[in-house]
C-alpha cells in the first residue's frame, strides 16, 4: 500500500508490470464528501471540487492515464469508473492515449437508490470504461443463469445460426449492461465502512474475474476503503493500492490483513515535518489525533473547536496546522472545554507563542488543565509512548 500523491507512485512503477488496473477517482461532481469510517470512531473530509473546472480536470486525470497505461501489460485490461459528470470528456481523453481501437466496452451500471428530481429523469447509473493495450488480452466472460421463460422456451425462438444449439450449459454471458449488482446504500449494509464513494465488491470481483487470472498483478491507484484489494487478496491476485490519505491507507490494510493477507506494507506515511505540513488539512487532523490515540469529533457543525477526544477518558482534542498558536486559541478552547463539562484537553498545533503559554497558566490556576503539544513531539511517539503521555497528564 502506498501513501501519497498516485502520480509521484505510478512514476516509479516500471514498465508493463501490472495486469489490470481499476480506478474510480474523485468525479467530477462539485460535492463535499464526510468520511465516517468503523461507526464515527474516525471522520474524514474530502472536497470533490475542481475550480478550474473540466479542462484543469481532464488535464490532472491524463497525467495519471498515461503513467497507467506505460506500466499496463500490453495483454492488460484498463477500467475508468465515472459517472455522468465527465463520462464523456474522460473518454476522449483515453481515447487519445489507448487508441481509439483499444477502446471495448461502455459498461453501464445501473443502481436503485433515493434522490428524485422534478425536472430531470433520475440518474441512476455510473460508466466504466473498458480499454485494452493491443488485442492480445485476457478476457473471461461471465454467465448468469437463464430466465425460467428462457429455460422452459428453449432457443425455438432463435433464427440464424444458433437455433439448433439450444441453451448454452453454463448460462447467458452478461453484457455491458449491469443491473444485478446493487449499489452499497443502506447504513445497515455489511460491507459498509462508511466511505461515500464505496463500490460493492461483487462489482469489483466481476472486473477481476473476468479481466485477470490467479497471481496476476492489480492496480488500484485511487484505492479508497480498499475494496479492490480486497477483493483481489479473497481471489488470490496480487495487488498494490494507492491512496493519498493515511487514514485511507490504514483501514485498507487491516481491510486486507482480515482477509488474509500477512505483512502488509504501508509505504510514505508522513515521517517527519515536512511530510506533515504538506497534508491536507482534514488528514493533517486526522494524523494528530491518531498519533495521541485519540478518536476524531463525529460532530462536524457545532463542535465548538473540538476535533477529537482522547480514548479513555473523553478529553477534547483540538488541532491547529498553525504556527506561534496565540493565547485567543487557548481562551476558545477553554470556553469549549466549560461548555462540555471537561476540566482536562489538549491543543496540537505546528507551535506556540509565548501568550498561549501564559494563558495555559492563568487558567491551571482556576482549575482548568490544557496542555500544549507541539506537532514535532507527537512524530517520535510509539503506541506506548502515546499512553504514557496521556496517563502522564492524566
Amino acid at each position: 500500500i502506498y501513501c501519497g500523491d498516485n502520480l509521484t507512485w505510478l512514476k516509479k512503477v516500471p514498465d508493463k508490470c501490472i495486469d489490470l488496473i481499476y480506478l474510480d477517482p474523485p468525479f467530477f461532481s462539485n460535492r463535499h464528501y464526510e468520511v465516517i469510517f468503523n461507526d464515527g470512531e474516525e471522520i474524514r473530509s474530502f472536497e470533490d471540487r475542481w475550480q478550474g473546472g473540466i479542462n484543469h480536470y481532464i488535464e490532472w486525470m491524463k497525467e495519471r492515464v498515461f503513467e497507467l497505461h506505460r506500466i499496463l501489460k500490453d495483454t492488460g485490461s484498463f477500467y475508468l469508473h465515472c459517472d455522468w459528470h465527465a463520462s464523456h470528456y474522460l473518454k476522449v481523453m483515453c481515447d487519445g492515449i489507448f487508441g481509439i481501437n483499444k477502446f471495448r466496452n461502455e459498461i453501464v451500471w445501473c443502481y436503485s437508490g433515493g434522490g428524485i428530481p422534478k425536472k430531470d429523469f433520475p440518474r441512476k447509473h455510473d460508466v466504466i470504461l473498458r480499454y485494452t493495450k493491443s488485442e492480445n488480452y485476457y478476457f473471461e466472460p461471465i454467465y448468469r443463469p437463464y430466465s425460467l421463460g428462457t429455460i422452459k422456451r428453449g432457443r425455438t425462438k432463435v433464427k440464424g445460426k444458433y437455433a439448433d444449439i439450444g441453451l448454452r450449459k453454463e448460462g447467458t454471458p452478461i453484457d455491458d449492461w449491469w443491473i444485478d449488482i446493487p449499489k452499497i446504500t443502506s447504513p445497515t449494509d455489511p460491507e459498509k465502512l462508511g466511505y461515500p464513494t464505496q463500490k460493492s465488491e461483487a462489482l469489483l470481483e466481476r472486473i477481476i474475474k473476468t479481466s485477470s487470472n490467479k497471481d496476476d498483478l492489480i492496480l488500484d491507484p485511487f484505492c479508497g476503503c480498499g475494496t479492490t484489494i480486497a477483493v483481489a487478496q479473497i481471489l488470490q491476485r496480487k495487488w498494490i493500492g494507492i491512496d493519498v490519505s493515511p487514514a485511507a491507507c490504514k483501514l485498507m490494510k487491516n481491510r486486507v490483513e482480515k482477509n488474509g493477507a500477512r505483512g502488509v506494507e504501508i509505504i510514505g506515511l508522513p515521517v517527519n515535518m515536512v511530510d506533515l505540513k504538506a497534508l491536507p488539512a482534514f488528514e493533517f487532523q486526522n494524523w494528530c489525533i491518531g498519533a495521541l490515540g485519540g478518536t476524531v469529533n463525529s460532530k462536524k457543525v457545532g463542535d465548538m473547536g473540538i476535533d477529537g477526544f482522547t480514548f479513555f477518558n473523553r478529553y477534547p482534542i483540538q488541532v491547529k496546522q498553525s504556527e506561534n498558536v496565540g493565547r485567543n486559541v487557548v481562551d476558545n478552547f477553554e470556553t469549549a472545554l466549560q461548555r462540555v463539562k471537561k476540566d482536562k484537553g489538549f491543543i496540537i498545533a505546528l507551535s506556540f507563542g509565548k501568550g498561549a503559554h501564559e494563558e495555559v497558566a492563568r487558567i491551571k490556576k482556576e482549575g482548568l488543565f490544557i496542555d500544549l503539544l507541539a506537532v514535532d513531539k507527537l512524530l517520535g511517539f510509539s503506541e506506548e509512548r502515546v499512553s504514557d503521555k496521556i496517563f502522564e497528564f492524566y
